[in-house]
């Protein structure tokens, strides 16, 4: 077995003898972090004590079962495995007593993963009690989003964890940043000379970032009010998204070159202007449970980023997201500049612009819209040149997996440091809870037709197939 260097342990890359899972009764665990386990037990990628902490009466027996309808009633040596695995101590996160028989279980177990899936309003109180039992020392925590509500929360927050666990023993979730097609763009970018050398202002006229769900935001009223389009993907996902789409390359495969390089690229963009931004809110959202009367939250939104370097200075960053749109995709257009001298014509229109596009979900892949001239005729047409990354590399692994394994493991490249959470809060702080009402969209639509000028030219349709 190997053993993890001094330098490592400074870094908090330690890798675990137990995991303890707060709130194993909750909807996350339920329905990613109980079957993200089940699958890497099934792959022999986990084998380790996982002790649950829960108020909850539902003993031992009742968790294993808790546990095998979570990952789908399966019964099998996996599962068996998994099963075997858990363990479950019940009390209240307020009371010292649950932390005292917490310490009692993982008494010898080795250094200490402490995996919060609870509200963010519970994040202080567990720490404090980890930190009471003496439970901070040899073990790191890991947290789930959102964390902070603006800029002076996110620090207010980070403050009282710090109190317990320092920074290399802090791990804040984005799920975003373990999903393989994510991942993927670092290779695309960084393994291809084919695309790096044009990957800048001088080759790329704008870049669009579009996230769009068709779906509403169900019953999840009261937790959306509170939140909207911003808060809940644009601040974390998408933010996380541009920083890896725009960085410098790493000087080193070190997760913190990594992480530097997103920090300095996120610490160039520009705080967004309201000017920059077009809000909308779709027909029917005031009339969902929980949601406040008159409610000026946004369930979609249209901006515009700039970033001030020399790699990027003047090209606009366009990011769009919303509940009630045509389609569920999340997708990535590069739009190159046009040659300076038109040769070529497009029939009755002129030539199209080339365009790098990155599909992340649901199908991940890239495609190259290039131009080719119309057999018979003087003019060109678009022609895309695709990979489906599924069917030519098989599936891929499921993002709570990378997760877990990481938070084990203890690579922080795949979690979002504090410097990159606080940066992400500055560029959005002006646009947050601005207190005009957003314009209304009918459901099935691209949002309010404002939000059509966010994008030079307008947006890019989006692709819905690689066939």
């Amino acid at each position: 077995m190997r053993h993890a260097s001094a330098n490592e342990h400074r870094r908090g890359v330690e890798r675990a003898g137990a995991l303890v899972l707060f709130g194993v009764t909750g909807d996350l665990a339920r329905k990613m972090i109980l079957p993200a386990l089940y699958r890497l037990t099934a792959d022999n990628r986990l084998d380790l004590p996982i002790i649950c902490v829960a108020k909850t009466d539902l003993g031992l027996d009742g968790l294993r079962e808790h546990a095998r309808q979570a990952v789908g009633g399966v019964h099998d040596a996996a599962f068996d495995k998994l099963a075997g695995n858990l363990r479950l101590v019940a009390g209240d996160y307020r009371d010292p007593e649950t932390f005292a028989r917490l310490r009692e279980e993982t008494a010898g177990k080795g250094f200490l993963v402490h995996y919060l899936a609870v509200p963010p309003a519970l994040f202080a109180t567990v720490a404090e009690g980890l930190a009471g039992a003496g439970l901070n020392h040899d073990a790191r925590l890991v947290v789930e989003k959102p964390f902070g509500h603006d800029l002076a929360s996110a620090r207010e927050l980070n403050e009282e964890l710090l109190k317990h666990f320092d920074e290399d023993h802090v791990r804040r979730v984005d799920h975003f940043l373990a999903k393989e097609p994510v991942e993927d763009l670092m290779v695309f970018r960084f393994a291809n000379t084919l695309l790096e050398p044009i990957w800048n202002r001088s080759h790329i006229r704008s870049v669009q970032i579009t996230m769009a769900e068709d779906f509403d935001v169900r019953d999840r009223g009261a937790f959306y009010d509170a939140n909207g389009t911003i808060r809940d993907v644009v601040q974390n996902h998408l933010l996380q998204l541009l920083a890896i789409l725009a960085m410098d390359p790493p000087p080193s495969t070190d997760a913190r070159a990594q992480l530097d390089e997103k920090w300095r690229v996120l610490r160039a963009v520009q705080a967004i202007d309201p000017a920059d931004v077009v809000r909308g809110q779709y027909s029917g959202y005031l009339d969902t449970g929980g949601v406040r009367p008159g409610s000026t939250t946004e369930t979609f939104v249209a901006l515009r980023a700039y970033i001030d370097n020399w790699r990027w200075a003047g090209v606009p960053w366009c990011i769009r997201s919303g509940k009630g749109l045509p389609t569920t995709d999340l997708e990535i257009v590069a739009e190159l500049r046009k040659p300076p001298v038109t040769m070529f014509h497009g029939g009755d229109a002129p030539p199209g612009p080339n365009l790098i596009r990155f599909r992340l979900q649901p199908d991940a892949g890239v495609t190259f819209d290039l131009l080719a001239k119309e057999p018979g005729k003087q003019h060109t047409r678009p022609v895309p040149v695709s990979v489906d990354f599924t069917k030519v590399l098989g599936p891929m692994e499921a993002a709570y997996e990378r997760v877990l394994a990481d938070a084990v493991s203890g690579d922080p490249r795949r979690f979002a440091r504090f410097d990159l959470v606080e940066e992400s809060w500055r560029i959005v702080r002006r646009v947050l809870d601005l207190p005009e009402r957003p314009l209304p969209y009918e459901r099935g639509s691209w949002g309010p037709e404002a939000a059509a000028k966010i994008a030079p030219g307008g947006w890019h349709e989006i692709s819905t197939t690689f066939d």
